[in-house]
């Protein structure tokens, strides 16, 4: 950040009093303090996410694949619930945009209507099959828009392929991205459509958990 080692002592130490940061009296370094969790629980219950385990958890047995729910931030994708979060190290919370099912579905219904991809900087080949030119991330969007879900094929693991829907509100706006992940065996060409249909049944169910009435697409009536 460019501060000066006083001030970046000064800091850590203020925030070391208020519950954001402790020190380890062995090795004198700092991690997150127990504010940082209050906070994160505090987010965590006004979005409503303690209430969707059961809907994940079940899509996940329907699968028998890994799901997960993210939200974007930056040129990220965070993941907020799911199978591929290691609770231990917190590895698998943020996701490159441009290479992840999820990260298209943020990008492909992004509030602001017109995403500005070049902003994303360049874009990192994961793979062999990663898009790394913006033109091309946007014809892809393009087509994850017209056909109402995105697939990561191999695009940011080899072996990795998965099926993103969007939940959306009312203004046709994505609140969040769902995303179903196996293999190109087990998510096949012939099945693409069957794990869609169970992640979109999905995506409606968390629109009524995580969105406020006045705000969620109107249902069609029977």
């Amino acid at each position: 950040m460019g501060l000066s080692t006083s001030t970046t002592h000064r800091l850590a130490r203020t925030l070391t009093g208020a519950g954001f940061l402790e020190q380890e009296a062995r090795t004198g370094r700092y991690r997150l303090g127990p504010s940082i969790t209050d906070l994160g629980q505090l987010s965590f219950h006004r979005r409503g996410l303690h209430r969707i385990a059961p809907e994940l958890a079940e899509l996940a047995r329907i699968t028998s694949a890994t799901v997960d729910l993210a939200v974007r931030n930056d040129r990220h994708a965070v993941i907020l619930s799911g199978g591929s979060l290691n609770p231990d190290s917190g590895v698998g919370l943020r996701r490159p945009l441009h290479s992840t099912a999820l990260g298209k579905v943020l990008l492909a219904w992004d509030p602001e209507g017109c995403v500005d991809l070049e902003a994303l900087g360049p874009l990192r080949a994961l793979t062999g099959r990663t898009i790394v030119d913006h033109a091309e991330l946007r014809a892809e969007l393009a087509r994850v828009r017209e056909s109402g879900y995105a697939l990561n094929d191999e695009e940011s693991g080899d072996g990795i392929r998965t099926v993103a829907v969007p939940v959306l509100d009312r203004q046709n706006h994505v609140r969040y991205a769902l995303a179903v992940r196996s293999t190109p065996l087990v998510i096949s060409d012939t099945r693409i459509g069957w794990f869609v249909t169970h992640a979109r049944a999905c995506a409606r169910a968390l629109e009524v958990l995580l969105i406020p009435p006045a705000e969620r697409r109107l249902r069609s009536p029977v």
